[in-house]
């Protein structure tokens, strides 16, 4: 099957509009015809080769909604018609531990949904800024928001479940004070998440102009990060920060916000490491410095249900295919509110 897609045939290139194929689907695949895709940041790091190991042409995407058009012969579970989602994995081993528990995000030999290895053409997977998805029903997931909000869904597939896994491993809930850092992407997700869980919510921005968009979001209080007096009033006061900034930058300030026994969560992914924390901010008062990433199936379709039964979808921006380039930029320079979105039609033309 020939298809349209967006992808890079080179790290110094551009995003184009290119032909790649599909497999058929398999006895245990689910065709999906893509309607959004999502935008998330690592794909700008994975297209212009700033992590290393991208494969050419990249075609990037794992926030993926749509149609399944048709589903292989033992497929059960999903028929055509319905409204699924792909997120950043399509394949892992089954056989490891991780794998056994449920934590395919954890196996060694995950499969990513763009840039792994596979059997089909071109060698390596391409992902869903393209019009169609060939996937094991294993990976395919559930949406149940009403349709017409499935371009605000697509998000949760990455900064959604980015967010998720880390407050609900950590028992974020009623009667807990959460620390979101940073109010973008992924931390937009996480304020409405926390607020959900029933948290008392507070931001972490470094920009005064965001105090009324955090509070928009759900956040009980937003704390300028670069004022000392308002990091000050909070030291030793939270039972779990989720920090999201993907930017290096001082750990040592935000550790200090925590009670004795609690533990800040790293999401964002930085192109270089963070300035070491100070040991001792740990062991005085036995903190934790913990990382996360992504989710597990079975967690990502807890997270889909949760987020439709409270009505969460992530804020976004609608684009076409062709602004692919201008929207990397932008995202860049932080101007997007919170996350951009392809309009997967516009591939047509």
């Amino acid at each position: 099957m020939t298809i349209k897609a967006c992808g890079a045939h080179a790290a110094d290139k551009p995003l184009e509009i290119l032909d790649i194929t599909r497999r058929a689907p398999g006895a245990h695949d689910v065709q999906i015809d893509i309607a959004y895709c999502g935008v998330c940041h690592s794909d700008l790091h994975q297209v212009r080769s700033e992590w290393a190991g991208t494969r050419y042409p990249c075609v990037p995407g794992h926030e993926i909604v749509g149609r399944v058009a048709a589903v292989g012969a033992r497929v059960t579970a999903f028929k055509p018609g319905d409204l699924v989602g792909v997120g950043c994995l399509v394949d892992s081993c089954g056989q490891c531990e991780e794998c056994g528990d449920g934590l395919e995000n954890y196996c060694d030999n995950w499969v990513g949904t763009y840039n792994s290895p596979t059997p089909d053409a071109p060698g390596h997977t391409l992902g869903g800024y393209s019009q169609a998805i060939v996937v094991n029903e294993r990976f395919v997931l559930r949406i149940r928001h009403p349709a017409q909000h499935l371009a605000a869904v697509a998000p949760l597939l990455c900064a959604g479940i980015t967010t998720y896994s880390p407050l609900r491993h950590w028992r974020v809930g009623p009667g807990q004070k959460v620390g979101v850092v940073g109010i973008g992407g992924l931390g937009h997700m996480g304020i409405k998440l926390a607020h959900a869980m029933g948290a008392h919510v507070v931001a972490f921005t470094t920009s005064e102009s965001k105090r009324a968009a955090a509070t928009a979001l759900g956040a009980d209080e937003v704390v300028v990060s670069c004022n000392a007096g308002e990091m000050t009033a909070h030291v030793k006061s939270f039972d779990f920060i989720l920090n999201t900034v993907a930017a290096p930058h001082d750990l040592d300030a935000f550790l200090a916000l925590l009670k004795r026994d609690a533990t800040m969560t790293l999401v964002g992914a930085p192109s270089s490491p963070h300035p070491s924390p100070n040991v001792f901010g740990l062991i005085m008062k036995r903190r934790a410095l913990a990382g996360s990433l992504i989710g597990g199936i079975p967690e990502t379709q807890e997270m889909l249900d949760f987020c439709a039964e409270h009505g969460i979808v992530a804020d976004i921006e609608l684009i076409r295919a062709g602004q692919i380039n201008d929207a990397y930029e932008r995202m860049l320079k932080g101007d997007v509110k919170y996350r951009f979105v392809i309009d997967i039609a516009s591939l047509a033309g």
